[in-house]
């Protein structure tokens, strides 16, 4: 019997708009720097501003399928090495969410844990956190943090600071292409 949070169930999302803002605050972290480039962030401000709710889900949406994508990838890591996602993956970003108090109050690190969670067991983030009622504008901020922090740690055990993008551009290219 399939799961009502079934990745084949959950609507993909606009994961084109997802990736670059993403890949935007991974920059910004290779850069150095502490405080977004003032013209990025006013881009990216404008680029938000001009969504209308369908299109700002959209995004909501493709965000969870990052998240989802860089679990399989992590996965599939891991379990080459014996490891598992979930005690190493999971607990390493809940002790980096509990350490940034700014971009995550405590009480939104349960349901990022639990994002990563349903993704590692091959669920849909987005249709698992849809469970317990629409997304509040507090888990906004963890959840895009939560989804740097997810490509940050592709990045690293790759150690290539642009591997995470690449490897969703190059599963976006594909699917445009067939």
């Amino acid at each position: 019997m399939s799961s009502l949070c079934d990745p084949q169930h959950a609507p993909v999302g606009d994961v084109g708009a997802a990736l670059l803002m993403i890949d935007s605050r991974l920059k910004q972290i290779y850069d150095g720097s502490v405080e977004a480039d003032p013209e990025q962030q006013a881009l990216v401000d404008q680029f938000i501003a001009s969504l209308d709710a369908a299109e700002a889900e959209a995004v909501l949406d493709g965000t969870c399928t990052l998240i989802f994508m860089f679990m399989k990838w992590l996965r599939a890591a891991y379990e080459d090495h014996d490891e598992d996602v979930i005690e190493v993956v999971v607990s390493n970003l809940v002790a980096s969410m509990r350490m940034m108090p700014k971009s995550f109050r405590s009480e939104t690190i349960p349901t990022m844990a639990g994002l990563l969670v349903a993704a590692a067991n091959g669920l849909s983030p987005n249709l698992w956190r849809e469970q317990f009622g629409d997304w509040t504008q507090d888990e906004m901020n963890p959840l895009e943090a939560t989804t740097v922090l997810l490509a940050e740690h592709v990045n690293r055990i790759t150690d290539d600071q642009t591997f995470a993008a690449r490897m969703i551009a190059d599963v976006l290219a594909r699917q445009v292409c067939d």
